[in-house]
């Protein structure tokens, strides 16, 4: 059974939560402004899509699991953190100078990229899970399901995040060509670079 101001509770710290800057955003801001509009919407899939994996496994327990196992929660820790590094200083030591076929990734296969680079992003982050395993409990009213309701408000905040990043991409769609200039592919690569090496820094710790 829903509770009504549970929901509406949780619908609110979903949001402000959602549209607090992260890892996740740079993704969708750079793929945006970058590559176009088709990749970001890929990219927010992807994001959406690791985000609803964690649910379903936090549904299931295995959250919980990893939560109690140290060993587990710190390979895939290192190995988000890596893949984060890695990315970051890609991008900061090789800039793109524009986004013509030949210069750097192939447009046709920017939706691909935007798409697994958001997905792994969040895969690899354990903390989505340990997020969910301690947030989602808060809002599951007494005579509910826990792992069905649990898995309900993740699928919730998959949409909530999904709405959010729509609406990013469609107030950037008026200045993508201003951002394809070639000073601005190196600035805003250097600069996705350093959030992400931040990040990776971050959640290795």
């Amino acid at each position: 059974m829903i509770d009504l101001p549970l929901l509406l509770a949780f619908m609110l710290a979903a949001s402000i939560l959602t549209m607090t800057p992260g890892v996740d955003t740079a993704i969708v801001l750079r793929a945006a402004t970058l590559e176009g509009r088709r990749p970001a919407l890929l990219a927010a899939v992807g994001i959406a899509l690791g985000c609803l994996v964690w649910g379903a496994a936090v549904s299931l327990g295995l959250g919980a699991l990893l939560h109690a196992s140290e060993v587990g929660y710190a390979i895939v820790k290192l190995a988000g953190a890596g893949y984060l590094v890695w990315m970051g200083i890609k991008l900061l030591f090789k800039p793109r100078s524009s986004l013509e076929p030949d210069a750097g990734a192939r447009l046709s296969n920017a939706g691909s990229h935007a798409f697994w680079r958001g997905f792994l992003t969040n895969l690899l982050n354990p903390k989505v899970g340990v997020f969910y395993i301690t947030f989602l409990p808060q809002f599951v009213p007494q005579s509910a399901s826990v792992a069905g309701y649990s898995f309900f408000l993740a699928a919730l905040h998959v949409l909530l995040t999904l709405v959010w990043f729509g609406i990013l991409i469609a107030a950037l769609a008026p200045l993508s060509t201003f951002l394809r200039r070639p000073v601005a592919v190196k600035t805003l690569d250097r600069l996705t670079g350093v959030v992400f090496v931040a990040f990776g820094v971050r959640l290795a710790q």
